[in-house]
């Protein structure tokens, strides 16, 4: 590797460009290659991104964390035995284990009548996202669902949990929806991006053609509140029309940023509102 040296260093024009954006561009070049300490970010970025798939899922603290805040919580696991077959095995990341079902089955039978919404939580591949955002966008989200009247079920966490596993968990609990906080596959300026995966009539074997998402909600990406404000949409509209995925649209109202009208214009809030 070339070290960089005043001879051998080249000016960047494209410097500024790296204040609007985590992405890895302008990062320069000495000689034929890039700088040293653009190497050295990359492998630390690395680095964490390998850690988030790794860190073990700290459901004992956000259960804690859960009670204190008044709110109920069941832990359950995937098929998945362990981290090692849940990365060579997707498929059974996407079902409960045979006792995790049976339990939750036991937990319906004493609790009958289903839920407006099944919240479950599951690690995925990054469980510092899980750990980072998850009470605070569940706070912004209940204060909406609350509002709307909606019933919630306990907070379902799942270990080594793939999206897939929410469907099983909503129809075993006769959810009318289920929405799952699971951490997202790290990015390399990215390793704790939470996503959130919507279903209206949630059961076994429905494709990512029946799911709404919504990614990246972290403090440098989606905020919790405007996640939460999509998700509601999202779902108001799905017990309109009774259905969710790709025939149902993310069209929330959001302020836009160029409009001085106090009114909620419809849209990508990033775009010009509508000429007249």
């Amino acid at each position: 590797m070339q070290i960089d040296t005043p001879e051998t260093r080249l000016d960047n024009p494209w410097l500024e460009l790296r204040r609007l954006t985590p992405a890895r561009i302008a990062l320069g070049r000495t000689g034929t290659s890039i700088p040293t300490n653009a190497q050295l970010d990359f492998q630390f970025a690395h680095a964490q991104a390998r850690d988030a798939v790794h860190l073990p899922f700290d459901h004992a603290g956000l259960s804690s964390q859960l009670a204190e805040r008044g709110r109920e919580s069941l832990l359950l696991h995937s098929a998945a035995a362990d981290r090692h077959s849940y990365l060579q095995r997707p498929d059974l990341g996407r079902r409960l284990s045979d006792e995790s079902a049976q339990a939750l089955r036991d937990y319906a039978d004493v609790n009958p009548g289903g839920v407006d919404l099944a919240v479950v939580v599951a690690d995925g591949l990054s469980a510092l996202a899980v750990h980072k955002h998850t009470l605070a966008f569940l706070a912004r989200m209940e204060e909406q669902t609350h509002a709307e009247g909606w019933s919630l079920s306990p907070v379902i966490l799942v270990e080594q949990g793939r999206v897939a596993v929410a469907d099983e968990i909503g129809q075993l609990l006769g959810a009318k929806m289920v929405v799952i906080l699971i951490g997202e596959r790290p990015g390399l300026s990215s390793p704790d991006s939470l996503g959130l995966y919507f279903t209206y009539n949630p059961k076994i074997g429905l494709t990512d053609a029946y799911r709404n998402c919504i990614s990246n909600v972290r403090l440098e990406g989606l905020s919790y509140g405007m996640a939460a404000h999509r998700l509601l949409y999202l779902m108001r509209e799905a017990c309109r029309r009774q259905l969710s995925g790709v025939n149902l649209k993310d069209e929330a109202q959001v302020q836009t940023i160029e409009s001085d009208d106090p009114t909620m214009m419809k849209g990508n809030f990033l775009l010009s509102p509508p000429e007249d």
